[in-house]
């Protein structure tokens, strides 16, 4: 079966259905799920079906990653939509959500949504959404992007790492609240706040530690208090992205019990790293909120199984090696990013086996909840008839090392170089088309752009 041809069915011996593993036939009809069809039941293969057979590989909902930093147009040396979106192909990755920044201009105004959405066209490889932002001043740009069909909004509540895209304050906050009323979006908070003035760093800026006792996890608590009385009082969606400290998870659950309409994700960095085990120097390690200890690393894991944090994504964010001041090893100055995309799933699925997760939770946590998340899981995040025919072909099994000649991200600076993992993707389909197999994609991209229809944000997870 030639790359970026049509499959008309999906045969395996595993076909992830509900809570099981079982032998059957995915039909699939104008890019769609038209039924799902058991081994033993008579399918016959019509003249010219295109049937993909892929013996006892994992066959699930495609990842829906809903938070990707692709920085174009504007720092396209840092990634791209050609790039990014064949990392995520590569990673069983079939719709990712862009994030307002780091490109320039960000996602701030309506205009310049329509220029992110021309540099994306007819480059992306999966299909491709895209958050707006808040920022200061511009809240009367918020409605007509919702109009346009941004999935939401985010806005950072400590400086953002760059300057066209500003922290927002009270005053802020508040003017946005009042504009996302009714409107059924959502509003999602990079939750750290000064606590206090910053001091003068005064350990080695090459030790890990250093960086690690410049973002104390009451930074994270302060900002979660924060966003749960404003999500309580206006009552719109909030969602707090890349929860790395597990200290404010007992806030967040009392704010829910309240009423807050309030998610709350983590990531695979958070999940799989500790800050006990980053050398010196190695700054590929660097994140804002940062990696922090395995005693905190496993009350994320135990918050995750409880349900109190809702979903898993990448938070996929390169630079170029410069910027990661390799040559210092100076945590202080360096960029903090961590770049994933593609190995999210592996990542995942290495840890999260050994704690009893089932293959299901890896749909529920990378997938159904993602894709409700921003509006589209009602064709996105689930194996059923009427959805999306993305999937992917996998296997969990399979070890494999993460070499730099297998990356497929722009840069290959990453802090998972040399690890191994288990669960090699075979291949991903996206919407019926087969866009990768074995580390090969099709020639050219058939991803496309979901524009979040303003009534399909009233989702509610």
């Amino acid at each position: 079966m030639e790359l970026g041809s049509a499959v008309s069915a999906v045969r395996s011996k595993r076909v992830l259905i509900g809570d099981e593993l079982r032998p059957a036939v995915i039909v699939i009809e104008d890019g769609k799920i038209h039924q799902i069809v058991s081994h033993s039941s008579r399918f016959s293969e019509d003249d010219g079906c295109e049937v993909l057979d892929v013996g006892d590989s994992v066959v699930m909902p495609g990842i829906v990653d809903c938070h990707v930093h692709v920085n174009e147009p504007g720092r396209t040396s840092w990634e791209g939509f050609w790039t990014a979106t064949r990392a995520a192909a590569a990673g069983g990755v079939t719709t990712i959500v862009d994030m307002p920044l780091n490109s320039i201009p960000p996602t701030t105004t309506l205009s310049n949504f329509h220029e992110k959405l021309r540099e994306a066209t007819g480059q992306c490889f999966v299909d491709t959404a895209f958050w707006g932002g808040v920022i200061p001043s511009n809240q009367l740009e918020l409605r007509p992007m919702i109009q346009a069909g941004v999935a939401g909004f985010k806005c950072f509540l400590i400086h953002s790492g760059v300057d066209e895209f500003p922290h927002v304050v009270d005053y802020d906050l508040h003017t946005a609240m009042k504009q996302l009323q009714g409107t059924g979006s959502v509003l999602l908070f990079h939750a750290e706040r000064e606590v206090e003035k910053p001091t003068e760093e005064t350990g080695d800026p090459s030790q890990y530690s250093t960086f690690l006792q410049s973002r104390p996890d009451i930074m994270e608590t302060e900002a979660i208090r924060i966003v749960t009385e404003l999500c309580l009082q206006y009552q719109v969606r909030c969602h707090i992205v890349h929860l790395s400290s597990a200290k404010p998870l007992e806030l967040i659950q009392k704010a829910r019990q309240a009423g807050a309409p309030l998610t709350v994700e983590t990531t695979h960095h958070y999940l799989s790293l500790c800050a006990e085990n980053i050398p010196a120097g190695a700054t590929q390690f660097k994140c804002c909120p940062p990696i922090r200890g395995s005693i905190n690393r496993e009350q994320l894991w135990s918050a995750l199984k409880s349900g109190q944090i809702d979903m898993v994504v990448s938070d996929h964010s390169p630079c170029t090696p410069d910027l990661k001041k390799l040559d210092s090893g100076d945590f202080t100055q360096a960029w903090g990013g961590i770049s994933s995309l593609q190995f999210g799933l592996p990542l995942f699925w290495s840890s999260a086996s050994k704690r009893g997760f089932q293959l299901s939770d890896v749909v529920r946590l990378l997938s159904r909840k993602t894709a409700q998340l921003c509006g589209l899981d009602s064709r996105k995040g689930s194996l059923a008839p009427g959805y999306d025919a993305d999937l992917v072909v996998w296997d969990p099994e399979r070890e494999f090392e993460i070499q730099e000649g297998s990356i497929h991200h722009k840069n290959k600076l990453t802090p998972y170089l040399g690890l191994s993992l288990h669960g090699v993707v075979c291949s991903t389909i996206l919407r019926g088309r087969l866009v990768y197999r074995d580390g090969i994609f099709c020639p050219k991209p058939l991803g496309t752009h979901l524009l979040i229809p303003p009534k399909t944000n009233q989702a509610q997870l």
